[in-house]
This record gives C-alpha cells, sequence and structure tokens, in this order.
C-alpha cells in the first residue's frame, strides 16, 4: 500500500493524542506484577501495547509479540518472575534485534532463559520462578529497555537489587520515567550514585493510574507546524503535561530554537491540558545536539532540520541501528530521494552541511517497518506535492489514528495499491 500527500494551505486544528506508549507498556507491567484489578486509565490503544495487554491476559503457551521490541524487552524480565513456562517471541525483524545483554543479566539473577534459535536474540523459551536478585552490573549504553525490565521486577525478588550501570548512560529519561512509575505503585528505589539504582524487596500495591499523552507523537506535529509556509498555523494538543517524565517533552524546548511556540493553557478541573503551537519569528545558523536522552526524536529533527536548510550535526544515536530498522542506514537513504546528502560516522553521529544532490522524481519514501520512518516523514508533504509514503500503515506500532489526524487537519490522502 501507498499512501499520496497532499497538504493544506492553511491549518488550523485540535488533535487528541494518543495516550503515551511508553508510560502505558510500563504501567502495564507493574500493574500485572502488583496482581491488582485496577487496570491502568487512558491506555494507549498502539501495537506495541496491544501485544503486552493481550500476553498478560491470556498467556498463551507461545507468545507472539510481533514488532514491538518494548514488548520483547519488558516481557522477557515479566515471564522470569511469573510462574509457568512459556516461548516468546515475534517478527523476522524481532528475531535479529539482540536481546543478550538483558537475557545475561537475568541468568545472573538465576533465571531459566534459553534460546530456541541463534544464541543472543529471539524466540526465547523462559521458565518462570522466583528470583533471589542481589547486585549485577550491566552497560550503560544498551537499549534502556533492558535497564527498565530488570528494575521493574526487582521489587519482587527476595534480596532487592542494587544495580550498578557501566560506562555512559543513554537514554536517562526513560529510567527516571521507570523509576517514576515503580514509586507510584509502592516501589521503594532511588539512584543511590551516579550509576548505581537501588531497589528494596517490597512488593508493589495496586492503584488507579491516569496514563498522561504523548510527547513522542506530539513532535510530529511540531515538525508540521515547523515545515508549513502558513505563518498562522495553530495547532492544539490535547492530554500533555508541562513537566512531564517523558523524556521527549523535550521537543518544546528544541523545537523553540527552530521558531516553534508552545503554550501551555491553565488547567481546568476534569478537562485535560491543551497545548497549542504557533510560530515565531527565528532563523538558526545551525543545530549541533546530542540525541542520547531522546534518540526517537532523531528522524523528526534529521528530517526537519535539512528542508529548512538548518545544517546539523546530531551525536549519542548508537541505539538508532538496532531499532525496528537501522535508522542511520534508513535516514540516509531516504533524505537523498529528497536531494540532501546525509553523512555519519558509521556508529552514533549524524550531520549535514548543506550537501545537496538530484532528488528522485516523483519521491516515495520507504518505512523499513518503522513507524517513526512514516511519521517523521509525512510532514515533508508540506514542501515536496505529492509525496509518496509506503507501507503507511506501520504508525499503528505507536500511533494508529495518525493519517485520521492528518485528513482533520486538511491533508488529502490518496491510498494507491
Amino acid at each position: 500500500m501507498q499512501y499520496i500527500l497532499t497538504a493544506p494551505e492553511k491549518i488550523n486544528t485540535t488533535i487528541n493524542l494518543p495516550a503515551s506508549k511508553s508510560i502505558s507498556n510500563r504501567a502495564l507491567i507493574i500493574h500485572a506484577l502488583s496482581r491488582g484489578d485496577i487496570m491502568p486509565d487512558n491506555l494507549s490503544d498502539c501495537d506495541d501495547t496491544e501485544v503486552i495487554l493481550n500476553a498478560l491476559e491470556n498467556m498463551p503457551d507461545i507468545i507472539d509479540i510481533k514488532a514491538g521490541g518494548t514488548a520483547m524487552r519488558f516481557m522477557t524480565a515479566y515471564l522470569a518472575v511469573t510462574p509457568g513456562e512459556h516461548i516468546l517471541t515475534g517478527t523476522e525483524r524481532m528475531k535479529q534485534r539482540p536481546i543478550g545483554v538483558l537475557v545475561d543479566a537475568l541468568r545472573f539473577l538465576r533465571a531459566d532463559i534459553s534460546y530456541e534459535g541463534v544464541n543472543g536474540f529471539p524466540p526465547l523459551r523462559i521458565k518462570g520462578k522466583t528470583l533471589w536478585g542481589g547486585h549485577i552490573e550491566i552497560p550503560g549504553n544498551v537499549s534502556s529497555q533492558f535497564i527498565s525490565a530488570i528494575l521493574m521486577i526487582a521489587p519482587l525478588l527476595n534480596r532487592g537489587l542494587k544495580l550498578k550501570l557501566t560506562g555512559d548512560i543513554v537514554s536517562r529519561p526513560y529510567i527516571d520515567m521507570t523509576l517514576c512509575i515503580m514509586r507510584d505503585f509502592g516501589a521503594e528505589v532511588e539512584w543511590t550514585g551516579n550509576d548505581t539504582i537501588s531497589v528494596t524487596p517490597k512488593p508493589y500495591i495496586s492503584r488507579k493510574y491516569f496514563i498522561e499523552n504523548d510527547w513522542s507523537a506530539a513532535s510530529y506535529w511540531y515538525e508540521m507546524v515547523a515545515l508549513s509556509k502558513d505563518e498562522d498555523i495553530e495547532v492544539k494538543l490535547t492530554g500533555l503535561m508541562d513537566g512531564s517524565r517523558q523524556g521527549d517533552s523535550s521537543v518544546k524546548y528544541l523545537f523553540n530554537m527552530l521558531g516553534i511556540k508552545t503554550v501551555f493553557k491553565t488547567r481546568e478541573k476534569g478537562k485535560p491540558t491543551v497545548v497549542t503551537l504557533k510560530k515565531f519569528e527565528r532563523k538558526l545558523a545551525r543545530l549541533d545536539y546530542d540525541f542520547i536522552n531522546q534518540p526517537d526524536m532523531a528522524q523528526t529533527f534529521v528530517v526537519c532540520c535539512a528542508l529548512l536548510d538548518v545544517p546539523f550535526r546530531f551525536s549519542g544515536l548508537t541505539s538508532l541501528k538496532i531499532k525496528e530498522t537501522d535508522r542511520l542506514e534508513a535516514l540516509k537513504t531516504e533524505m537523498r530521494k529528497l536531494g540532501y546528502v546525509i553523512k555519519d560516522n558509521g556508529r552514533d553521529m549524524l550531520s549535514w552541511d548543506g550537501e545537496r544532490c538530484k532528488p528522485t522524481p516523483e519521491v516515495a519514501i520507504d518505512t523499513y517497518e518503522d513507524h517513526r520512518m512514516a511519521m517523521a516523514f509525512a510532514p515533508v508533504s508540506l514542501r515536496v506535492d505529492g509525496l509518496r509514503i509506503n507501507n503507511p500503515q506501520v504508525v499503528s506500532k505507536s500511533y494508529p489514528h495518525f493519517w485520521n489526524d492528518l485528513r482533520q487537519a486538511g491533508f488529502g490522502i490518496t491510498e494507491v495499491e
């Protein structure tokens, strides 16, 4: 399937954003570990959350989490401390995404986990049992989801957990988010040093829990405001919190440098917060930024800055190579189609110094089974007439109603088989 996008000349719309996928997935796992019967409220309706919800409700012998990387990491740890034997598997791409660091750490805690295929990769056979806990060390530059997965089961370990992160720590805001949600459910957990987290062996408590909306989803609307040539554009976004625990809430500061003003409406009792995005005059000569704490926003800013003719150097992108696709290579390939030559250092950096190449006629953006590729490139239709997006349905992984929201904002979307 392919979508052909036609952008409106004027945009004035209110968008009801999806609930936070990151918070939803953590709250679901902790809710299950609490053995409570009060389901978290305002859960995300995305694919990643759905596969966790279905797995927790049905607990089949073979649990297929499809393309859900978060689900694979979180369910691996959850099943390790939950009675029963299960095989945890996913898509072919999921079977290529390394999970050895997490499995090794859980095995050190005496978890019973074996590989059903290639060592270091899913699928996994997991036999749940009580784990003792203790002191472990893992690299801080692995996916923060590995770290969060271990932390969330830590209150159930007989001796609790002292977790030391060695080397550089990536995506620290996501770790902090996990700690905050754990505390909300009664856990005693804290940083006891710059690189060490201690968790007391104290069971979770069941409680009501409301999930805020998703700042990551908001980033694509910021990008649309930035790329629109309508100086009076106004986009309202619902359910976002100022001072949010979500690392991607920093999008409001980053886009401020690109001339986007964020206005929070005073919260009224019983109503969600409304954020209004508007343009203001600002010309940035260059943007250099370390995305080590917000790697999921890198695609948005690579695309947006290039289309705005703002040279950049973005570092801290190591984890992008093991996401739904190798996002570094995917960005370089798709941006070249648009006429932009993006360079990398082969590890953790992308840069653009203004170099251009001949663009591809009737550009069709490949999405690589990656939801963020589709959503980061969709706003390009505001600058490129008739932009095509291949396999647009991938947005269901985190923002299922993304295309409907674009239609509501006035975008024309033509479906081509």
